[in-house]
């Protein structure tokens, strides 16, 4: 839906991590997609992801200082007001500079400062949630925002409505059916096999590492073809498997998407953007929250394993005798791993990216309006 009068100008507020920059550039391809003439502008850090990924994908990157909240009185505590006006100072800038009409923040360290820019010059707030538990910038935005977008039901923010993560669009368009044998060529695996896709992310998961390594001779001979995806610098060679089904060892894969497309089942972290891509293209998981933080990974995958379409398992009973009890018996039951597939895809949200930009869209409407 592409309001009368589309906007000239947007800034998108995220960075530091894949978690942040990943929807951003997948809301400023889409935005730029139906606007050919819009002026996207990022904010970002000169430390986080954005500073390489933004400009790569050809948008122009405005910096602010990072501003960490102190978990605990020191001295950063003191020195916070000042680091903050200075971030706000920038980030006003950034909004003058290019007209920016509206704000959009996906939450970390530089959407705080965007979110009480805009709101001084009246410049309307789209906040997108990418966790299940929001964080600190985005409750703050929220209370201000024209419109509040979250990937995950269980989000608690005002006013806030569900549209998923707005994903890449190799991920979000992706048949695997349609490439599954080019997949398979690609990765130098076989088709007459089950697939299961081993993933800890580009830095890799070392407890999914050690349990499958352990278990490559025993997977091959059950018939359980494995691509496992360990992460730069922790890539190992395979135990010579003998007549049985493949293992396959890459340390990342730079189209994941061929990945999905050659597997049948994933065990994997449970990342916001993980489940999210998972759930688009219909395919169920075995999720292996990560047990630190706030424990919003377990959260993350709440829906999807409620809904049918993944298992959960702690990052403790992750082990190889795990890998012998469960894993096998599931990967070899291609009926139950159908119905899983389909449950996972009713959960999924493949065009999140084109609805948080009809929430850009009206809320420029809106301001022009006035």
């Amino acid at each position: 839906m592409i309001p009368l009068s589309s906007p000239t100008s947007v800034l998108l507020a995220g960075g530091g991590s894949a978690g942040h920059v990943s929807p951003l550039l997948a809301l400023a391809d889409a935005l730029r997609r139906r606007h050919p003439d819009l002026r996207v502008t990022a904010l970002g850090t000169q430390e986080g992801l954005e500073a390489r990924l933004v400009p790569a994908r050809g948008y122009d990157l405005r910096v602010v200082p990072k501003v960490p909240l102190p978990r605990r009185p020191s001295v950063d505590l003191l020195r916070l007001p000042g680091r903050l006006k200075a971030a706000v100072d920038a980030a006003g800038a950034a909004i003058d500079e290019t007209g920016a009409e509206v704000v959009v923040g996906f939450g970390g360290y530089v959407s705080t400062p965007a979110y009480l820019a805009a709101r001084r010059r009246h410049v309307p707030i789209v906040v997108h949630e990418q966790n299940a538990r929001a964080g600190l910038a985005n409750r703050l935005g929220a209370r201000w925002a024209s419109a509040v977008a979250t990937t995950f039901s269980v989000t608690s923010l005002p006013h806030a409505q569900r549209i998923g993560m707005p994903l890449r669009r190799e991920v979000a368009t992706l048949d695997r059916a349609a490439v599954r044998a080019e997949a398979l060529v690609h990765f130098g695996l076989q088709p007459q096999w089950p697939t299961v896709l081993v993933t800890g992310g580009s830095l890799g998961a070392q407890r999914l590492n050690d349990a499958f390594r352990a278990r490559v001779t025993e997977l091959s001979s059950a018939g359980v073809q494995v691509l496992h995806v360990t992460g730069l610098g922790k890539e190992f060679v395979p135990e010579p498997t003998s007549g049985g089904a493949p293992y396959v060892v890459v340390p990342y894969a730079d189209r994941m998407e061929l990945a999905y497309a050659a597997a049948d089942l994933v065990v994997a972290r449970s990342g916001a953007n993980t489940v999210c891509e998972l759930t688009a293209v219909g395919l169920p998981a075995v999720y292996v929250p990560l047990p630190v933080g706030n424990g919003e990974q377990r959260v993350n995958a709440a829906d999807v394993v409620a809904a049918g379409g993944g298992l959960l398992v702690d990052d403790a009973d992750l082990t190889p005798a795990w890998v012998d009890a469960v894993l096998v018996g599931l990967a070899t039951d291609r009926q139950r791993v159908s119905r899983m597939a389909a449950a996972a895809r009713t959960l999924g949200e493949p065009a999140a990216d084109e609805k948080l930009a009809d929430l850009v869209d009206q809320a420029a409407e809106g301001r022009n309006r006035t």
